[in-house]
């Protein structure tokens, strides 16, 4: 799980997050210029208006003054001069916001899919990583959109944040100036997972402070609450030093290689969001467990059995709301979206093993029918 917390602070003064992005100096320097002006003006209206409450108090019974006189020239200094600050904000505002909508030419696009709970970054042929990998000193833009819900990407340490919509794209540009540091070597970061894979344990980001393939992070998150785990949508952003480097981890992972296919599907359910929803530890989360399901009889909406085999599987990747699982005489929610197009036949071959391997069987009691009422998929 990722930290719930923001990115560390570069000064304990400071209430933003590291500055990382080619945004980050206009937008704190208009943030610190209007909470200047507000706290300037703020103090002396402050004491004006205790000072003034003081000075004309009445004993209780005593009438108030009338007001018999005015300064003309006075409230139109009040009332016009701080137009003008105003005016400078709208300026400074204005300037920046145009400036995030203008995504320069050639900026290299990434793809993001945002579903509830996690994020898909496409980076073509193929390779879809739950992590956001870009190049320092580049600008990048990232066409946005949404399977299920309104969601919101934010980059503390970017200064960026745009909604995204079902049904439509959304786009944001950024220029990373802050290449992340490896501070792990492969060889550490195998030895972790080998652990984590063993003590059957996600990698805790969190806690290592670095991404499984050795290099430290920006946080990014859902901002638009979204559902029950919303507080979960998180993921990082690694900003690399070269176009080389970025394309040989993009290599890295687009396809499974000599891996075992079980292996790769473990690493698939990491980070294609399968353990948002699915857990392997038998408990029930947003949809069915996967320990110990393959080669069971699972009831479904509508009345019938099916049995957990590959068919069944690779159906639920592609068409997850064909046959809507019951557990306990309770239908789960069709809120799966469906990764046709997006994985390929090896990738669901993968997950199907990786499935496989988490149980026995035989270990595990066919459920009796459903007598529920049927449950609406729409």
């Amino acid at each position: 799980m990722m930290s719930l917390l923001g990115d560390y602070t570069s000064s304990k003064l400071s209430v933003f997050p590291k500055s990382a992005s080619s945004f980050s100096g206009e937008s704190d320097w208009v943030f610190h210029f209007i909470s200047i002006v507000c706290v300037i003006f703020f103090i002396p209206i402050a004491v004006a208006l205790f000072g003034f409450a003081w000075k004309y108090r009445k004993a209780k019974g005593q009438p108030a003054d009338s007001q018999v006189d005015h300064n003309t020239t006075l409230e139109l200094v009040w009332s016009i001069g701080p137009s003008f600050l105003l005016v400078v904000m709208f300026y400074f505002g204005a300037r920046g916001f145009l400036d995030m909508r203008s995504i320069p030419e050639g900026a290299y696009n990434v793809g993001v899919d945002a579903y509830k709970w996690g994020w898909g970054m496409n980076y073509g042929n193929g390779v879809i990583h739950p992590e956001l990998h870009v190049v320092a000193g580049e600008p990048t833009k990232l066409t946005m959109t949404s399977k299920d819900v309104i969601h919101s990407l934010y980059i503390p340490s970017f200064r960026v944040k745009k909604d995204i919509v079902p049904g439509r794209y959304n786009y944001i540009w950024f220029k990373a100036m802050e290449p992340s540091e490896k501070v792990m070597t492969d060889e550490e970061c195998k030895q972790l997972a080998d652990k984590d894979k063993e003590d059957n344990l996600s990698w805790d980001y969190d806690a290592r402070q670095c991404t499984p393939d050795g290099y430290n992070f920006y946080d990014l998150y859902c901002a638009e609450y979204c559902g029950t785990n919303h507080s979960e949508m998180q993921t990082v952003v690694v900003v690399h030093e070269t176009q080389e480097e970025l394309d040989a981890w993009i290599k890295k992972y687009s396809s499974r290689g000599d891996e075992p296919p079980a292996a790769y599907g473990a690493k698939l359910y990491e980070r294609r969001g399968c353990k948002s929803c699915h857990s392997i530890d038998g408990s029930r989360l947003v949809g069915p467990s996967y320990k110990g399901s393959y080669g069971t009889m699972r009831n479904i909406v509508g009345g019938d059995q099916v049995k957990v085999d590959e068919n069944y599987i690779r159906e639920s990747i592609l068409n997850p709301k064909a046959k809507v699982a019951i557990e306990q005489g309770v239908a789960y929610q069709p809120v799966m979206p469906s990764y046709k197009g997006q994985l390929s036949e090896d990738d669901i071959y993968s997950l199907i093993e990786f499935i496989k391997s988490l149980g026995d069987p035989s270990a595990t009691e066919p459920e009796a029918p459903a007598d529920a009422e049927p449950v609406s998929v729409e």
